[in-house]
């Protein structure tokens, strides 16, 4: 060792420190400081100083460790078998290294087994004499904590074995929280004004390393079990994916996703899938995990000091990762929205570098209390907008101060206001800068007016060369003022006019949604066309007269009713009709009646209909929308984020669940869609 640079001493010494750090707030405090990712870094860092100095590679080093020595909370646990961890690897040039190394060991055909790699805790599961005895957690992979009182809430777990079962069984396995147990616990956290859990792993192994069980039941966890561990008396198994047969047949839950595979090309297409895909679980995965299916060819390779080498899992991109918050703001939607933002340390998350994250609302700042300066996990998972989960409370520097939501619009100074019984904030002030320029976008866009060539950067240019203030002024922008102007050549300046004097003949339905009233979607805003059959008409109607109107129900009838009383928008109205815009709109035909008698309930977000739109396209067929699911419930369609107990509900009843798709088929006929 005295050969070595001190510096590289220096830094590898800082490494076990933090790395040991990092283990025991995962694994015994179950308050993890950075993310899985983060930490993963560590470790290969360390691992590559260890590969170029050999004299570091010390059995004490944290690369030959697993987990981390279990809590004095609970009576320790030695495992017949070791319990050791995976290596790791984080792309496919890496899985294919993993696999011609073997090759140095054994010879002949290699069958892959591909598994999902759970987020959760590891555990093994004791039977003797066909009765469950003991649940013990990994810990250091040689000595782990009895959880037996806690892990026996789970219903998963089968207490006891059928006839024949082996004499002494050892079976391992995944304790984890199902994401819709998840969204419950946490909207109950919220609605209850606590501070959230930060993901279901961290909920998962809180709730199980609790000394009171009954709270553990309460947590509702569940199991997979991927491993057949310790056995005598048992039949002889010859293969991994025959061990995970045996383990359904004697009553343990397998997950359903083991896929056996002849190739590496099959192994790739595995986790590729997977990635793709792996929102549609009800739990959650950060990988895949390969594992050679032949028990034979798994004893010719042994294993290192920490790690099989018939094993290894294909860790995804993390979908969370801790970060700098620097500062907090507000941005103003075009419906007045105040969203808290966090400016963030940029930080690779989800596939992609992320400097903004999302707070949602008022409460929500309130209830995660995060500050500028924290240090905040942030989440971005598939093609969601990327949100700060809550801070690390063990980083906070001294002194931090909660933020305030401020009490003017940021952008026009306007008073923010919040509707009682609302979680939104709004600036109500229709012509703010803010709201003029999304809504100028809206009104453009293919939805409403359908003015081509009238993108967010377009609108943006035109209001900085004061061409246009709100969407009645596209009608009138000065032509000859951007002829000059970079990036305005005759023709595109004769494209755009040409749109946006088609625009003008555009159905009275789609000049409601541009106008951008709140609460009134596409659905709604060509029921009210119909129903009034001109804008003056709709115009001059009281908040009573439209909420009389089938389909029109009180809060969109007071929203219509509140837009066109406001001074504000008169000015732009006035333009409207100057401008030649059509304000008619044909009576519309009364629709089929093929949900009569019929009870369709939706759930979630959908992307084309909002709830009151989804509801009242239901009732204009004959159909009715009630809140809750029951057994004469014709579908339940779900949508982004949906009510957890509903579909739970659905399953229970066996009524059909479809997407957004599948609830156009059934207001087009009336019946499920033949996929059904």
């Amino acid at each position: 060792m005295a050969e070595l640079p001190p510096e590289i001493l220096e830094q590898v010494e800082a490494l076990r420190a933090e790395i040991a750090h990092h283990n025991r707030r995962y694994h015994e405090l179950d308050d993890p400081e950075i993310s899985d990712y983060d930490y993963d870094q560590l470790v290969l860092r360390l691992r590559g100083f260890e590969d170029q100095f050999p004299a570091l590679a010390v059995d004490t080093s944290p690369t030959a460790q697993v987990g981390a020595a279990p809590s004095a909370l609970f009576t320790p646990v030695v495992h017949p078998v070791p319990m050791m961890s995976l290596d790791n690897s984080f792309s496919h040039d890496e899985l294919e290294a993993w696999a011609k190394r073997m090759e140095r060991f054994i010879e002949g055909r290699i069958t892959y087994c591909c598994e999902l790699k759970i987020d959760g805790v590891a555990m093994s599961l004791r039977y003797e004499g066909g009765r469950f005895v003991r649940a013990a957690t990994r810990g250091d992979g040689r000595v782990g904590e009895d959880v037996t009182a806690n892990v026996a809430t789970i219903e998963a777990v089968p207490k006891n074995l059928p006839a024949g079962a082996p004499s002494v069984l050892e079976v391992r396995g995944e304790v984890y929280l199902p994401l819709s147990v998840f969204e419950e616990l946490k909207t109950a956290q919220i609605e209850a004004g606590q501070r959230p859990f930060a993901n279901p792993r961290n909920a998962g192994a809180g709730s199980l390393r609790q000394k009171d069980a009954t709270i553990t039941r309460s947590r509702h966890l569940s199991f997979w079990s991927y491993q057949l561990g310790h056995m005598e008396g048992g039949p002889e198994v010859a293969g991994h994916r025959r061990s995970l047969e045996l383990l359904a047949e004697l009553g343990f839950p397998v997950n359903p996703n083991v896929r056996t595979v002849d190739s590496l090309a099959d192994v790739f297409a595995y986790t590729q899938h997977w990635l793709e895909h792996r929102h549609d679980l009800d739990y959650e995965i950060d990988g895949a995990v390969v594992k050679v299916d032949d028990l034979a060819q798994r004893r010719e390779l042994g294993s290192t000091a920490k790690a099989p080498r018939w094993a290894i899992a294909f860790k995804y991109p993390p979908e969370e990762r801790t970060t700098l918050l620097k500062a907090i703001f507000v941005s103003i939607g075009r419906t007045g929205k105040a969203t808290p933002f966090a400016s963030l340390e940029p930080v690779f998350v989800g596939g992609s570098t992320v400097g903004t994250a999302t707070l949602h609302n008022q409460d929500q700042v309130a209830i995660k209390d995060v500050r500028e300066g924290d240090t905040v996990i942030v989440r971005k998972a598939g093609d969601v907008i990327p949100e700060v989960v809550g801070p690390v409370l063990a980083l906070r520097r001294e002194g931090a101060e909660p933020w305030a939501f401020p009490k003017q619009c940021p952008v026009c100074g306007t008073g923010l206001v919040r509707p009682e019984g609302e979680s939104d904030t709004r600036c109500p002030n229709e012509l703010c800068r803010a709201r003029v320029t999304g809504w100028i976008g809206h009104f453009a866009s293919r939805g409403a007016m359908d003015i081509e060539g009238l993108g967010e950067k377009r609108v943006m240019e035109l209001i900085g060369l004061g061409l246009i203030a709100d969407p009645a002024d596209v009608y009138a922008i000065n032509w000859d003022a951007l002829r000059g102007v970079e990036g305005w050549g005759e023709i595109s300046i004769k494209n755009l006019r040409e749109a946006i004097e088609a625009s003008k003949e555009r159905s009275l339905a789609r000049l409601l949604v541009g106008l951008n009233i709140r609460h009134l979607g596409g659905t709604m805003a060509a029921t009210l066309a119909a129903a009034t059959g001109h804008l003056d008409r709709i115009q001059a109607a009281s908040e009573a007269e439209l909420a009389a109107i089938e389909g029109i129900g009180p809060t969109i009838a007071r929203s219509v009713a509140e837009f066109f009383a406001d001074e504000r928008v008169q000015p732009l109205l006035g333009k409207l009709r100057a401008a030649g815009v059509n304000l008619e709109g044909p009576t519309a035909p009364r629709l089929p009646q093929v949900l009569a008698g019929k009870a369709v309930v939706v759930t979630g977000t959908l992307e084309g209909w909002s709830r009151e739109e989804a509801e009242a396209a239901i009732k204009a067929r004959g159909g009715k929308s009630p809140g809750s699911v029951s057994k004469k419930t014709l579908a339940l369609v779900v949508g982004a984020e949906p009510g957890a107990s509903k579909v739970t509900k659905a399953s229970d009843l066996d009524v059909p669940i479809v997407d957004e798709e599948g609830f156009a088929a059934i207001l087009d006929t009336g019946a499920l869609p033949d996929a059904l």
